[in-house]
């Protein structure tokens, strides 16, 4: 099963997004979506920003994943 977790966008250089989720940040690549841009949310597989999200998609998906992770 794949997770996905909304990343959002940072900062930008080139064909490059640092992106940020609960305190961690990495790099990853643009190639595969276009018109991305800081304060975006992103879908993150394999190094690849592969879909953008709305900011209302990307809370939602967290908040569903914060109740998940306070379990029973």
């Amino acid at each position: 099963m794949c997770l996905a977790v909304p990343l959002e966008v940072v900062a930008i250089a080139g064909d490059t997004a640092r992106v940020r989720s609960s305190g961690m940040e990495l790099d990853v690549a643009l190639d595969l979506v276009e018109g991305v841009a800081v304060g975006d949310f992103v879908i993150v597989h394999a190094g690849y920003a592969i879909q953008r999200l709305t900011a209302e998609d990307a809370a939602e998906t967290l908040a569903i994943l914060e109740r998940l992770g306070d379990g029973p």
